[in-house]
């Protein structure tokens, strides 16, 4: 059979409904509690965080071989879709933990590399950090100004990243730098770093709209020394390496998204339901109907490519088209289903007491990370047009 037309099944295994039902009941009894206040206080999560890497949720995608679930992406969409209902925050930490630095050593580590740095970071020992964006290089992404000189045995990094999740309490960083100017994203290379590194700076943690219990944080490299042996890859593979990277990346923010725009339309109908005007339930009225079936259509439509993009990551198929449009369609419909869920709590939406005030502060970041919603149309018209 033509793996393009391989029949897509949205049906979960007995196995893949007891991860959900177990991550949902931890969603609601440990992480919910905590949600109002590691917004207010910014705190990075570490004992959820490490509860989470005692359930094998910091090693979903890694075999077990080097500590990990050896799960696939379906399972880690079910996973990040639970967490992201109650806390769009913990989502994003455990699917950049999982997606990027993680799965960046695993997908093209040595052996030697794996079985040094995977165990650590799959048992939360160590938290993954990932750095590509720089204050002059965001949706550009190979207009890199970090630049590793390679002197003897080691590498000389010098350069900044911005944005990077993970920045501050991350221990272990992959992180793509030039080492060949004249060959432009072709001279791009990936590293690995530690925490401890001659060079590596910590910068500020950055105050965010949203998000705010992900640790997000600028680094700075001043002669940074890494080991030759730390180059990921060869020379110039990095970028290469970034984008497929990046490619398993929106698939599980488009989980995160399709999981706050489920945890929206939770929300939102148990307040329609509670809420009394004019003698009747809010949910009563056809506006308000209107508006909820909207926010379900959407949901349904956008969790259908997401799992369709994970159910192809499992068969090892192409993904970059279904990736680019589930990361792109997901994020754009969790927007409209935050700003809807705030207009129907009214006034009560405005306040931060009340769920759906932080869904709706968390989710603008769902339309900028792991590429824009600008770069996902540019990356499918890309695949479109191929033939022509």
């Amino acid at each position: 059979m033509n793996p393009e037309n391989t029949p897509f099944d949205i049906s979960l295994t007995e196995e893949q409904n007891q991860i959900k039902n177990i991550v949902r009941d931890f969603a609601e009894q440990r992480i919910k509690p905590e949600v109002l206040k590691l917004d207010e206080t910014q705190e990075f999560p570490y004992s959820i965080v490490q509860e989470l890497s005692g359930m094998g949720f910091l090693g979903v995608l890694i075999p077990e071989k080097y500590g990990g679930a050896g799960l696939g992406y379906t399972e880690f969409v079910i996973i990040i879709e639970e967490l992201a209902k109650v806390d769009p925050s913990i989502a994003l930490t455990v699917a950049a933990h999982n997606g990027l630095c993680t799965n960046h050593i695993y997908m093209f580590g040595t052996e030697e590399q794996r079985m040094k740095y995977l165990p650590d970071l799959c048992s939360g020992r160590n938290i993954g950090a990932w750095g590509l964006t720089e204050p002059g290089s965001g949706s550009d992404s190979a207009a890199l100004k970090s630049y590793a000189v390679k002197e003897g045995d080691h590498y000389l990094l010098n350069g900044s990243k911005m944005f990077t999740t993970h920045g501050t309490v991350g221990g272990t960083y992959t992180i793509l730098a030039i080492t060949n100017k004249s060959l432009g994203k072709k001279g791009v290379s990936a590293f690995i770093l530690e925490k401890g590194f001659h060079g590596l700076v910590l910068g500020k943690k950055e105050n965010k709209l949203g998000m705010r219990a992900s640790d997000t944080t600028q680094l700075t490299f001043e002669d940074c020394m890494i080991p030759q042996q730390n180059l990921l890859g060869k020379e110039g593979e990095g970028f290469i390496q970034a984008m497929k990277v990046l490619e398993g990346g929106r698939i599980s923010i488009a989980a995160l998204s399709c999981g706050l725009a489920m945890g929206a339309l939770e929300a939102s109908i148990q307040y329609s339901t509670e809420r009394k005007q004019f003698n009747k339930s809010l949910n009563a009225f056809q506006a308000i109907q209107f508006k909820l079936a909207d926010m379900a259509v959407n949901i349904d439509a956008a969790r259908l490519m997401t799992y369709k993009a994970a159910f192809k990551k499992d068969k090892n198929e192409l993904t970059q088209n279904e990736a680019a449009m589930a990361k792109l369609f997901s994020s754009e419909i969790a927007e409209k289903a935050a700003s809807e869920a705030v207009q129907i709590f009214g006034g009560y939406g405005f306040i931060k007491e009340f769920p759906v005030e932080k869904l709706y502060r968390d989710v603008k970041l769902l339309t900028i990370g792991e590429g824009t919603s600008e770069i996902q149309r540019l990356v499918i018209a890309r695949q479109l047009l191929k033939e022509y």
